[in-house]
């Protein structure tokens, strides 16, 4: 720990999970087995690194004015793809990680495998970016700290995004992620599902849908700064919708408005429960985590989901990093508490998972 990093874990909550063990598998019509509701493992994790507030700082001097400038003129030819591939060339994976393009059905994926990482665990991961910025380009740094952490391959996978393709397409997507995993031989106790932001959605709504198509679902769930709710009234109401220093309340409205799901009036209640994670029946999901920064706009999206899978018997871990930003895991480079970060995913892949055979002797 750098001298200018202070770290001081808080529990606030227990890990006294009451909840019976449910199958995660059976389709949409299968009833789902008694449960006993749970409580949220919180933590507020309290941290005063200079990096960090020089980087939230950074943040809201920069990029949050473009991405309040697209929220009021997204019919603009914005350059997305050129913005992924810009990333891919400043932020390569960190020395040592082998990739490979993989080709699923409807979208490629990405095949990372950082130095150390070894087949007993493998991470299938979801990337962030409002379902329509961002991709294998922006993320690869951040998907290979995670692999050398947790050491563990990462498919990640560069799904259909808006406005060309529905978010149900990004689902399918990773549902189709799922299925190459379970082909090329791994176990579903050996697979964590993972993302961030929009990823973070994804990975709430893949499980769902795996569970839907009669699969047995995976080890664990990983979300960073998730959103998890479509309409955007309860975070544009938060305190933080002043205080965050990456996004703008008017991103929340323009992403509802561009996926159909402004106004209620505009998709049935069915879809509405379908496409919204917080409202969808929860039983039945592995053990999560999620991490999100105290000033984020997401952060009651965040709060909510872990009181909904606390509801449904849920183990849940919430972590609160004080004053971090938005998907702040992303500047390991720069922020310490970031690195701290993704050690604690990293720690939650691994026992989520079972223990490999040699290491067991």
């Amino acid at each position: 720990m750098t001298s200018n990093e202070v770290v001081e874990f808080v529990n606030v909550g227990n890990r006294e999970f009451g909840a019976a063990a449910v199958p995660f598998m059976g389709g949409a019509a299968t009833p789902f087995p008694g449960h006993l509701p749970t409580t949220v493992d919180r933590q507020d994790i309290r941290s005063t690194s200079v990096q960090s507030h020089l980087l939230a700082h950074t943040l809201r001097m920069t990029v949050r004015p473009v991405i309040s400038m697209w929220a009021k003129a997204s019919a603009l030819p914005w350059p997305m793809k050129f913005l992924d591939d810009v990333s891919a060339r400043v932020h390569p994976p960190i020395e040592g990680t082998r990739s490979h393009t993989i080709l699923l059905d409807h979208c490629n994926a990405q095949w990372l495998r950082a130095d150390g990482a070894d087949d007993d665990r493998v991470v299938l991961y979801l990337h962030g970016g409002g379902f329509m910025f961002c991709g294998v380009g922006t993320h690869q740094r951040l998907v290979s700290r995670i692999s050398a952490a947790a050491q563990a391959p990462v498919l990640m996978v560069d799904y259909r995004m808006l406005p060309d393709h529905s978010i149900s397409d990004a689902v399918d997507d990773g549902v189709d992620g799922y299925r190459w995993l379970l082909a090329k031989g791994y176990r579903p106790d050996q697979i964590v599902i993972a993302g961030d932001s929009a990823g973070g959605y994804l990975s709430f709504m893949v499980p769902l849908a795996i569970r839907a198509q009669g699969l047995p679902g995976p080890a664990g769930i990983v979300a960073l700064s998730p959103l998890t709710e479509m309409d955007p009234a309860r975070k544009t109401g938060h305190r933080n919708a002043g205080r965050d220093a990456m996004l703008p309340s008017n991103a929340l409205d323009e992403l509802a408005r561009i996926s159909g799901l402004r106004d209620s009036r505009s998709a049935s209640s069915r879809d509405r429960l379908r496409l919204c994670p917080v409202d969808s029946d929860l039983r039945g999901l592995p053990p999560v985590l999620i991490q999100v920064g105290s000033h984020e706009l997401l952060l009651p999206d965040s709060e909510l989901m872990a009181d909904r899978l606390a509801e449904a018997g849920v183990p849940c871990e919430l972590q609160v990093w004080r004053h971090q930003v938005h998907v702040f895991q992303a500047a390991a480079d720069l922020v310490p508490e970031a690195q701290r970060a993704i050690e604690e995913v990293a720690y939650f892949i691994r026992t989520a998972t079972p223990e490999p055979a040699s290491a067991a002797h």
